[in-house]
């Protein structure tokens, strides 16, 4: 989770991409504007499981709150933990 962030903060959107479960990607436009329009202050990682990471992102963007608290779901798939996809847990929190 914490390479994830830390891709999304420096637009590696190739890396974010790889990390994927490849029948779910995003699309690389859709990111590269996300990584554009945040600024990427933190990341407290609340829980962890087997499966699942709980966290809490502040973010900023155009200099207003846009922190969220996600669980975001893992399943390794040859030899690697891939990003399936999240619950939104709470958004400016």
């Amino acid at each position: 989770m914490r390479s994830r962030f830390a891709a999304f903060a420096l637009e590696k959107v190739g890396y974010i991409m790889q990390t994927e479960q490849l029948d779910t990607p995003s699309s690389r436009e859709e990111l590269i504007h996300f990584c554009e329009q945040m600024d990427f202050v933190g990341l407290q990682i609340l829980a962890e499981t087997e499966l699942t990471v709980t966290f809490h992102a502040v973010l900023l963007q155009n200099g207003r709150d846009a922190s969220f608290t996600e669980r975001s779901l893992f399943e390794k798939q040859g030899g690697r933990w891939l990003y399936v996809g999240a619950l939104l847990l709470d958004q400016n929190k």
